[in-house]
């Protein structure tokens, strides 16, 4: 898997030269504004845990794209984003889904490299505010069902980590695929006992697919 994913990254790299040899693409210099919104496939991630169950949400928000020459451009972009992580257990007491849920006003930076009129791969920074917190429980016969809302003080507010996707332009409408990999910790730093422990102590993992609409 890890060969395949860095046979993957050189291919990108070496069809980007080439396409930026020889492709047309657009000299709309144009700053650009729209809407967007999607799916996020969200997780958190461990150094000892590897878990594939993913929590299904979605992300919405405000995008801008400006040109610095055909093939490089800037897109910072505002959007409402729900992460977290989701699982399934079955045990001796009840079976059941545990869902937890985190709210963030997220602003990436982009870079937008342009590598034809229609197709172009984007990579940059994110940070993000943390605003609501919740955790929800379903189980098979509704005996331990439950909905919480957290204090947002129990957690970092504050996410930061890395973007990175592709996306298609079919003016007015783009369409893409991104992936969010954080660098902080969701949970804080406590000290119960004279030991110090964080909770919960995994980071954002979220891929996402969205649809934009151009609005000039």
């Amino acid at each position: 898997m890890k060969n395949l994913v860095k046979f993957s990254a050189v291919f990108i790299l070496v069809l980007g030269f080439n396409f930026k040899s020889q492709a047309q693409v657009s000299d709309d210099s144009t700053p650009e504004f729209g809407i967007k919104g999607g799916v996020n496939f969200s997780n958190m991630y461990t150094d000892d845990v590897d878990d594939e169950n993913v929590l299904t949400s979605f992300n919405a928000g405000f995008y801008s794209v400006f040109p610095i020459n055909d093939f490089i451009a800037i897109q910072p972009e505002l959007l409402y984003s729900r992460k977290g992580a989701e699982l399934v257990y079955d045990n001796a007491f009840a079976d059941g889904t545990a869902k937890f849920k985190l709210d963030y006003i997220e602003l990436p930076v982009l870079l937008k490299l342009n590598l034809t009129e229609n197709f172009n791969v984007h990579v940059g920074p994110y940070a993000a505010y943390l605003v609501n917190a919740k955790v929800t429980n379903e189980t098979e016969n509704g005996t331990f069902d439950f909905e919480d809302n957290y204090d947002t003080n129990d957690f970092q507010k504050f996410d930061a980590g890395i973007s990175a996707g592709i996306g298609f332009n079919f003016n007015p409408i783009n369409v893409g695929v991104r992936y969010n990999y954080g660098l902080v910790p969701v949970g804080k730093e406590r000290t119960f006992a004279g030991q110090t422990y964080t909770v919960p102590d995994g980071k954002n993992s979220n891929l996402s697919v969205y649809v934009g609409f151009r609005l000039n």
